[in-house]
């Protein structure tokens, strides 16, 4: 089902920020705006999001709670104006959630599995038993492999070839969650200390900011900065100087965010509904 919200609403909180974020060219830069577009209902604890080959997005249905192994859990095929067009794209998983693809593949976090499904048939591959995962979580391309991050063990685990190795294991990535590969580096969100890290291929923190509960999403806002979401109900943009500014604050899950161009997807998992946003300044 799907629905249409109105007034549309625009949020954007300038007041909130610590200090004026600064463009890298020199000059202030304008804090990122969102504007809700539209909603849609009608699926099961979704949890990430993924951007579909063929267009529209993926989207992981939990189905229960984020650790049982059930195999009530799905992943179904939202279109880009927010009709379901496919429920059960892909069926009989347990608690999938962090999702992205990489050559015609997609992965899926799945408790301590990642799983492989051809995006084109929507055909199981296989998949990739992490030993010793607690809680896998999010999942990013970077270069020419796969990151999945492991929310009870601080760890961050990388996939090529089919083998999974252990890539970074830090007490400052306590609840690690968010995963976002950006050229050079990747994005790292916490859900301790509700931090966005930047990390070097040699697998170097820095952290960008901190203080956003249960951080959870990443994703790269068009003319710089970060929106980031916190699955209690915010989400937030960082400037580049780390400012941080809450552009939405209410008692709706924020999960996985994922910015595509200028649209910002985030599932619900609480609401069973997914909404997208359009970003802007």
């Amino acid at each position: 089902m799907f629905r249409t919200l109105v007034p549309i609403i625009s949020i954007s909180l300038f007041a909130a920020c610590t200090s004026e974020p600064v463009d890298p060219a020199g000059g202030p830069l304008s804090v990122a705006s969102i504007e809700q577009a539209w909603v849609a209902e009608g699926f099961g604890s979704p949890e990430g999001v993924a951007a579909a080959p063929g267009g529209g997005y993926f989207i992981s249905n939990v189905m229960g709670e984020g650790g049982d192994k059930d195999g009530d859990g799905y992943i179904a095929h939202l279109s880009q104006d927010g009709v379901i067009t496919e429920r059960y794209w892909h069926a009989k998983l347990d608690a999938p959630k962090g999702m992205a693809v990489l050559d015609g593949v997609l992965y899926v976090a799945d408790i301590d599995n990642v799983v492989m499904v051809g995006v084109d048939r929507a055909k199981r591959l296989g998949k990739v038993r992490i030993d010793g995962a607690k809680f896998l979580n999010d999942v990013t391309d970077w270069g020419d492999a796969i990151y999945v991050s492991d929310s009870g063990d601080a760890a961050i685990y990388r996939i090529s070839d089919g083998a999974a190795e252990l890539w970074l294991q830090d007490e400052r990535l306590a609840g690690v969650n968010g995963l976002l590969g950006d050229g050079d580096r990747m994005l790292v969100s916490t859900m301790t200390t509700g931090s966005l890290f930047s990390v070097t291929t040699e697998g170097e923190l820095t952290e960008i900011a901190s203080g956003m509960e249960n951080a959870d999403g990443i994703g790269l806002v068009p003319g710089g900065g970060y929106l980031v979401s916190s699955w209690p109900g915010q989400i937030h943009y960082v400037g580049e100087d780390g400012a941080v500014t809450t552009l939405f604050d209410e008692e709706i899950s924020q999960n996985d965010l994922t910015v595509i161009g200028d649209t910002v997807i985030v599932p619900n998992w609480g609401q069973n509904t997914v909404t997208v946003w359009k970003v802007g300044r």
